[in-house]
């Protein structure tokens, strides 16, 4: 049982860095998908602001088109206003010039808004553009180096699932199972050992009867309090 022990307190470390690097696999690839989702949401605010600049653009056009429109009228009112014979028709005449000419005031006062705020946005998206482009640049070095990581855990990796798989068949089946059903309540840790009358796993004292068994070596012996398996080293007691 002794030697049984000591193979599954190997598998027990190939186990702790197998899950280590899992752990650090996934970390590296959470970050790889936040720098994915930082150029995306990048990428979507440029596009949500050219279009904000493109419907500006339109608005502008529209105006500009009821601008000359206007200026239209007015040229043909003021044609006509030279023709008229009348004080009333000419004040009439007189009177739509003028509102159309108000209107003429507005229009441009909007478009001059428009445009203002056109160039504003513009400007604003030259400079998201630019970040948006370092993002990327900064996003490629960063990439390069996690996909470097991650062919190193790969490596390691699969050099630690041959050793466990190597292991794993030197040890008992049901012995194995048990281990394993141990890792999955224990946080990892089937395996601990017995130090000057204590479990090492959950820090508390165990019988001296069930202390003492533990150096004939003869059967398994967990521990009362976390269920644990307990090894002994004798040359260390």
């Amino acid at each position: 049982m002794r030697k049984n022990l000591f193979l599954l307190e190997e598998l027990q470390q190939l186990d702790l860095k197998i899950d280590g690097c899992n752990g650090e696999r996934q970390s590296l690839l959470d970050q790889m998908a936040e720098l994915d989702r930082q150029v995306e949401e990048a990428r979507l605010l440029v596009d949500a602001k050219r279009g904000e600049l493109a419907l500006l653009e339109e608005e502008k056009q529209g105006l500009e088109a009821s601008l000359a429109t206007e200026e239209e009228n007015i040229a043909r009112s003021e044609v006509r206003q030279k023709e008229i014979k009348t004080q009333k028709e000419y004040q009439a005449v007189a009177k739509e010039i003028s509102a159309a000419r108000k209107l003429k005031g507005e229009l441009e006062e909007q478009i001059l808004q428009k445009t203002g705020q056109a160039e504003e946005l513009a400007a604003e998206i030259t400079a998201r553009e630019a970040d948006l482009a370092s993002l990327e640049e900064n996003m490629g070095t960063r990439k390069g180096e996690i996909q470097e990581g991650l062919g190193r855990i790969d490596r390691e990796l699969a050099a630690d699932l041959v050793s466990k798989e190597t292991t794993t068949k030197a040890i008992p089946a049901n012995l194995v199972k048990r281990y394993q059903a141990l890792r999955e309540k224990r946080q990892g840790i089937a395996v601990v050992e017995a130090r000057e009358g204590n479990c090492s796993g959950c820090n508390m004292n165990l019988p001296p009867q069930l202390f003492n068994s533990l150096y004939r070596s003869e059967n398994l012996v967990l521990c009362p309090h976390c269920q644990r398996m307990l090894l002994l080293r004798q040359d260390v007691q």
